[in-house]
Order: structure tokens, then C-alpha cells, then sequence
């Protein structure tokens, strides 16, 4: 690659090579460079451009200017050339040698800039267990053809006493037809999705006469025909019964919070010009414009008013967390990114990399590499703005969680961005600020009282781990994955050689479930779909192998014999990960309930019912499973030995 192109990369955090999942040097293509340089507002396209663009760097190095947000740790010396003047968030003058936690103001010279002041680390979390539960997938007499927020809190008086539940994303939706499946394609990270409300648990429901309720009762969904979740005929059915009891709503005060109002301005444009705003007319594509501000429509206040719902509902899950004493209760998954397409890509247009969709390089699992079709934040929009719209997503969401997993974590490090018109195999990975996004995390967090778990499964670098380390953030030790890899038979690691800073668990929800590991479920699956990358029988072999290796980790614990039958093999696993040091261990109702099917197969889209597919037990059924009652006494008894 050139060297001024390369040079010019290197200054805005662009990769001109990697580590591939091989662990050898991957070079880049000069054109992918150029591709996402374009997307950060460089010029990169001729040599004459990359000279300008580099003289600028040069420039603005020289003058020796202030970035635009300073993160600094708690503890730390505030190091900054010239004197400062600091404007504390509370409105009053901090000294410079002792300052609190929070967000302040900070002026030097002509400028005046973001100071943000970090945890050097959380609390340590607590040691204790819980479930995974993919919250569409329970159902209930109650619940209208899907999971919902009123399930969600009668799940939590299950018997067996857990110190959380992690959830899937609960991110909103942009309320039009169809509506997708995925919980990680959300139109905004930083509402609420109206589909997991309890039509009878709201206030106006329970206000209603008795003819509205019976109307409202009447558009309860049937069961579809082939068993599957309806995305779209819950939303439909639902968003009936609130228009039914919209009048007794009462007044909604769209002055409260503008960033609701935002939002719930999008939605009613989206209901009236399409779910995809850039195909808006001209005058509404940007939400400051004059056209937007003289939107007006009752359907806004709707939408506010389906947000105040939620987070009630949200609020009263929390409540009945703490009434039975939870050490951490109810842990909420951050999606990587949105749809750009949706409320958050037009909200936050401004710190938005236009046109790039965020993904993966290719690996061993996805040969081609990975397009999530995501939006991803632009690192120089979120210095200039003081990281404000990263702050604010995570204050929404801990406002109703005890606790965060932070999906590809790697990505508060670097994310794959995927210029427009390029494989994604064509991209190349964008660096943010660590110190920024992590310790940012880490503030909203304690203030919060809520603990962090990243996922961090698959090739990360060094520094991800030591990282989360350092916070007293929890990483991910999935059992399949937690083998000595440099080992030629790859031999499952013992329980007590498992990380203590870390959320154990069988699987995920893009793995096989424990009884589809163990009867080689996924290459049947994939064999029937084609999606497998080798011969059937060689990815038999493999199945095979990786059951044996794992049944011989349990045999070395003495928790099978060769005569275990796979019900019992299935138990030995949860006994298996309450022998480890982790704080965190988990169980998921896909594997104690012995289901075949994993929540979502990778690299499919409509060949598989990817986040559609109901658990085979209902709410009523789960609570007096014995199977449930087991593993849950397993992973009680681990904390009571402790």
C-alpha cells in the first residue's frame, strides 16, 4: 500500500492489515482503505487528496488541540498542556487534582470540552446463577402469541431462587408491517420494543369498562398454524387493543423528554411514509428539519404513551427482582448496532457513518466474511459531541436493568465496517477509543448499580480480555468454546481452570442447544439447508468427536458413566459449570428442556425460523418441570458451598 495512504489511515484509526482468524497477517486492499476513509469524510480517492488530507493531520497536530471529549480514570492526574478551568456537572468548580466521577466541563485556551471522569474499575459482581431466557420464546395462558413482560415477571417467581435472568434485546422496533424477527437489527437501542407489553396489565385496561375489555380480550391471536411466533399478527393484534384503550390514556406530556418525543415523532412518520426513512420525502429526512418540527399528530403521543407502558412494565419485572431478593436481577442484551435504516440511524444521523454496514472478517465459521447490515458509530462524531448519544443509550437501558451484556464486546475496541459496494470480505476494521467507550460503560454502570458481562467469544484480541479484566467486567466462558485450543485434540478445559471474572454458560443463542450438541442436531440441520462447508460425513466426524471429547471432560469429573443416558449426560453439564470459579453460571431453558432447535442459525435467513420458534413447554409447564426443579437445586447448591 502507498505509504501516505497507509500513514493517513493509521491517523483515523483505519486497519491496513489484521490478524486473521489463522493468527497470520491479512493486508487490506488499498480500495477497501479508501472506501472507509470516504466514510469518515476523508478523501482518499487520488494522491493529490491523500497529500491535502495528510497536511491537515499535520496541521492539526501542530496546533496542539484539545480533542473533543477527555476521558480520564478516577485517581488518575489530569495532564493537559496550558491551565485549565473545570465546570463540574453539578454546575460548580472542580479543582483539577481531585475530581469526582461525572461529566464536566472542561476549558482550556479558546476551547471547551468534554471532560469525563471513569471508574478505574466496578464493584466486584456478585457470585450467583440464573437463567438465559429467550423472553418471545415463553408463553403463557396469559400472553398473546409470543413472551411478554407479564410472563417475564411471573417467570421470575419459578421456584429455585436465581440471581438473575439475562435476557434477549428488548430494543424497539419501528412499528410498521412486516415486523422482523431479529432482536439485533433494532430500529433504536434506546426504547423499548411495544410488542413484550401485557395488553391487561395496563393501567387503562384495568380502567376499561367491561364491554371495551371483552373487545379488547377478543383480538387475542389464535396459535398459528404451524406453531411458529407471528411477529407481525402480534403487533397488529396488540396495537388494535391500545388504540381501543388510547382515550383512556389520559394527557401525555411530549415536553418531559425529547428524546421521546424524537422517537415517537419517528414512528408516526414511519406509519404514514414507510419504515425506511431515507426513502421519506426530501423535507423529513433529517429530524431537525423545519417540515419535522412542524409534524404534528396524535399518533406521537400514542407512541410516548406505548414507551411510558413498557417501561411501567419494565419497572414492575424490576420490582418483583428485588422483592425476591436477587443480587442482580434482570440483565439486558445490547445489540452491536441498529438498522440504519431506522428511528436511531435518523436520530443520530450526526455520529453515524452513512452507508457503512458494521459486520465480521472472514473465519473458520464464515469462510467470506460477515454484513450485518448494521449502522456503526462514526469514533470522530463521538469525540466531537462528547459521546452524548453513547451516554444516553446506556442511561435508558440501566434505568431497568441490574445489568448489561454487551454483545461483541470487541466492538467498543474496533469494529469490521463494510464499505458501500464491497463483499464483506471487503472491509477493514475502524478503531474507537477503549478508555472512551469502555470507562463511559463503566460510569453509566455504577451509577446504576448494574454489573457488565461482554461477550468476547471467538478471536479477540489480547487487550479485549485484559480489559474487561481490569473493569471487573465479566467475559464470556461458553462450556463448547473453553478448550485448550493449542491442544492437537482441542480437550475441553476442567471446571477449575474456567476464569473467575466470567458468566459461564452450555451455549449461546447462535449454538446448538445441549440436546442438539449431543445428537448432532446442527449438521443435520445445515446438511438439510446446505449451509455446511465440508462433506456431511466430514462434519460428522467432527460432531462426533467433539461430543466424545466433551463426554470425556464430564467422565474425568466423575459426573457420567458410559451408561449415562443424554438426559442425564444433559444434567452432568449444568454440574459440570457449577464446579467452575465463574461468578456468573447460567442455565438456558433450551437446554434443560431438551430442545432440539437453537434459537437462530447463523448465516440463514428465511431457510431457518430463526428467533421464531416458541419453546415446547409453556410458562405453567416450566415452573413444575422437574427437569427445571433439578438444575436449578445444582446451581442453588453452588452458591451455598461457597
Amino acid at each position: 500500500m502507498d505509504a501516505d495512504l497507509a500513514a493517513l489511515a493509521t491517523a483515523h484509526g483505519v486497519a491496513t492489515w489484521y490478524e486473521d482468524w489463522h493468527r497470520e497477517r491479512k493486508d487490506v486492499a488499498a480500495e477497501s482503505v479508501v472506501g472507509v476513509l470516504g466514510l469518515l469524510g476523508v478523501d482518499a480517492t487520488t494522491p493529490a487528496a491523500i497529500r491535502r488530507e495528510l497536511a491537515a493531520v499535520r496541521e492539526r497536530n501542530r496546533l496542539g488541540r484539545v480533542p473533543g471529549t477527555v476521558v480520564m480514570r478516577a485517581g488518575e492526574p489530569l495532564v493537559l498542556p496550558g491551565p485549565v478551568t473545570i465546570e463540574l456537572e453539578d454546575g460548580t468548580a472542580g479543582d483539577p487534582d481531585d475530581l469526582p466521577l461525572g461529566w464536566h466541563r472542561l476549558r482550556t485556551g479558546d476551547q471547551e470540552v468534554t471532560l469525563v471522569v471513569v471508574p478505574a474499575e466496578l464493584p466486584e459482581a456478585p457470585q450467583t446463577w440464573g437463567w438465559m431466557l429467550q423472553l418471545y420464546a415463553l408463553h403463557s395462558e396469559r400472553s398473546w402469541g409470543m413472551g411478554d413482560l407479564g410472563d417475564l415477571r411471573e417467570f421470575l417467581a419459578v421456584p429455585g431462587s436465581p440471581g438473575l435472568v439475562l435476557l434477549n434485546p428488548l430494543h424497539a422496533i419501528t412499528p410498521t408491517l412486516p415486523v422482523p424477527a431479529s432482536p439485533y437489527s433494532p430500529s433504536s437501542r434506546r426504547f423499548a420494543n411495544p410488542l413484550y407489553l401485557r395488553i391487561a396489565d395496563t393501567d387503562e385496561y384495568r380502567r376499561a369498562d367491561p364491554p371495551l375489555r371483552a373487545a379488547v380480550d377478543a383480538l387475542k391471536p389464535a396459535p398459528t398454524a404451524d406453531g411458529l411466533i407471528d411477529y407481525s399478527a402480534v403487533w397488529q393484534a396488540k396495537r388494535a387493543a391500545l388504540e381501543m384503550l388510547w382515550p383512556l390514556a389520559g394527557e401525555i406530556d411530549l415536553e418531559a423528554d425529547p428524546g421521546l418525543t424524537d422517537f415517537a415523532r419517528f414512528c408516526a412518520l414511519a406509519e404514514r411514509h414507510g419504515p425506511n426513512w431515507p426513502e421519506w420525502p426530501a423535507e423529513l429526512r433529517r429530524p431537525d428539519s423545519p417540515a419535522v418540527r412542524d409534524f404534528h399528530s396524535d399518533r406521537v403521543a400514542f407512541h410516548a404513551w406505548l414507551q411510558r407502558l413498557v417501561n411501567a412494565q419494565l419497572e414492575a419485572a424490576n420490582d418483583t427482582a428485588r422483592a425476591n431478593g436477587m443480587p442482580v436481577g434482570i440483565v439486558h442484551d445490547l445489540a452491536v448496532g441498529i438498522d440504519p435504516n431506522g428511528a436511531d440511524g435518523w436520530l443520530l444521523q450526526d455520529v453515524l457513518a452513512a452507508g457503512v454496514h458494521a459486520g465480521a472478517p472472514p473465519d473458520a465459521f464464515n469462510q467470506l466474511g460477515q454484513d450485518w447490515g448494521l449502522a456503526a458509530w462514526r469514533p470522530d462524531r463521538l469525540i466531537e459531541t462528547g459521546y452524548a448519544a453513547y451516554r444516553d443509550m446506556l442511561r435508558r437501558i440501566f434505568h431497568h436493568a441490574g445489568g448489561l451484556r454487551v454483545d461483541h464486546v470487541a466492538g467498543l475496541w474496533r469494529l469490521w465496517w463494510v464499505p458501500p459496494g464491497m463483499g464483506p470480505d471487503g472491509g477493514t476494521y475502524v478503531h474507537y477509543d477503549p478508555e472512551a467507550m469502555l470507562g463511559i460503560l463503566a460510569l453509566e454502570a455504577q451509577r446504576a448499580g448494574a454489573v457488565v458481562i461482554g461477550e468476547d467469544l471467538g478471536t479477540v484480541l489480547p487487550e479485549v480480555t485484559e480489559g474487561l479484566e481490569r473493569m471487573n467486567m465479566l467475559g464470556s466462558a461458553v462450556l463448547y468454546f473453553t478448550r485448550d485450543w493449542d491442544d492437537p485434540d482441542q480437550v475441553f478445559v476442567p471446571p477449575a481452570d474456567y476464569p473467575r471474572n466470567a458468566l459461564a454458560s452450555i451455549s449461546t443463542h447462535d449454538l446448538p442447544t445441549a440436546a442438539g450438541f449431543l445428537t448432532g442436531e446442527q449438521v443435520r440441520v445445515r446438511a438439510e439447508l446446505g449451509q455446511l462447508a465440508g462433506p456431511v460425513e466430514q462434519e460428522r466426524k467432527a460432531a462426533r468427536r467433539d461430543r466424545d471429547q466433551l463426554l470425556a471432560a464430564l467422565r474425568a469429573e466423575k459426573l457420567i458413566t458410559d451408561q449415562s443416558t443424554n438426559d442425564e449426560i444433559i444434567v452432568a453439564m449444568h454440574e459440570f459449570l457449577a464446579r467452575t470459579p465463574c461468578r456468573f453460571v447460567t442455565a438456558s431453558l433450551y437446554d434443560v428442556l431438551g430442545e432440539l432447535a437453537q434459537p437462530n442459525l447463523p448465516g440463514t435467513m428465511n431457510e431457518y425460523p430463526n428467533w421464531r420458534m416458541p419453546l415446547t413447554a409453556g410458562l405453567e409447564a416450566i415452573a413444575e418441570d422437574p427437569r427445571v426443579q433439578r438444575i436449578a437445586v445444582i446451581l442453588a447448591e453452588r452458591e451455598a458451598h461457597r
